[in-house]
């Protein structure tokens, strides 16, 4: 059998016919069929939930809440019993003395940065408030300075 047996006229035009109503069959399921969508397009409003707001329950005031893990307060000031350092004397050292005022012997200096405990106080003398300090490394180092040269810190 040759080639040209199978392919003349009459299996080409068959093919043709076959092909043609296929595509007719399909054009007509394509027509019957309707649309998955809708072709309306238009507006469509938003759901919207509204919460309404909190209401007043009581008159009373409300209860302070305590913050178990809020740091100890802790005094902010010269105060007797706290820590202070001589700071502000640039360099030269305060003069600490035998007793409050600018007329009190000068017992020793303290040094810039040096710490001390305030025990007494405070004393008002000769435009100064005056506190009586003691180092707390030697109790021998002790006596009255002028509180404009001394700045509280927090207990080491």
């Amino acid at each position: 059998m040759k080639v040209n047996e199978l392919v003349n006229r009459w299996v080409i035009l068959g093919a043709i016919i076959v092909a043609g109503l296929l595509l007719l069959i399909t054009a007509i399921a394509i027509g019957f069929t309707s649309p998955l969508q809708s072709s309306d397009v238009g507006f469509v409003p938003a759901d919207l939930t509204v919460i309404p707001a909190p209401t007043v329950t009581s008159n009373a005031p409300p209860t302070a809440t305590i913050d178990p893990f809020a740091p100890t307060p802790v005094p902010t000031g010269i105060a007797i019993g706290n820590y202070v350092q001589i700071s502000g004397t640039d360099g030269e050292g305060l003069r600490i003395r035998s007793e409050p005022g600018l007329n009190g012997n000068p017992d020793f200096l303290g040094f810039d940065s040096e710490v001390f405990i305030v025990r007494d106080g405070p004393r008002e003398v000769d435009g100064y408030m005056w506190w009586y300090l003691v180092a707390p490394y030697d109790e021998t180092r002790a006596g009255w300075a002028a509180s404009d040269f001394l700045t509280y810190i927090p207990s080491p």
